[in-house]
């Protein structure tokens, strides 16, 4: 299977002149639970619901005048559009990541790839993998608990 067609294809990205108040509010208008960011016709970074609650507000960040630029996550994983599934998915796990952007061969984004779209699209044969990947995140926080 390609990630295309697993991958959700509705891609939003924003600017990283944007500030935290408008990707959060970006995010739940949207149910959505991270952005691309994009400069110059290029994928530069990505800001999750997770990177505003756990990097922002602890550094304490003023959400209204703080930008994209200064808390996104820069150096992003992604995968491509005709990539197959299952090494997308080691990826997501190499990079302990949930969501990664799609890019096709001209290097623009067209999709998110997210272990919501694994679990509910990846073929059976790797539905372990797709719990697997799930769980783990589980433990973790089961640990620190």
């Amino acid at each position: 299977m390609l990630v295309r067609e697993a991958m959700t294809e509705r891609a939003l990205w924003i600017t990283p002149d944007m500030t935290l108040t408008q990707a959060a509010r970006k995010m739940r208008d949207e149910n959505i639970g991270c952005l691309p960011i994009g400069e110059n016709d290029r994928l530069i970074g990505m800001i999750t619901d997770r990177d505003l609650a756990c990097r922002a507000v602890a550094e304490g960040a003023d959400p209204a005048k703080t930008r994209i630029r200064e808390m996104m996550t820069r150096g992003i994983a992604y995968c491509f559009e005709d990539d197959d599934i299952s090494d997308a998915m080691q990826r997501m796990e190499e990079k302990r990541i949930h969501h990664m952007p799609v890019l096709n061969a001209r290097k623009r984004i067209v999709g998110i790839l997210s272990l919501s779209d694994l679990a509910l699209k990846a073929p059976l044969d790797l539905s372990r993998e797709v719990s697997r990947l799930a769980s783990r995140d589980a433990s973790a926080h089961a640990a620190h608990a």
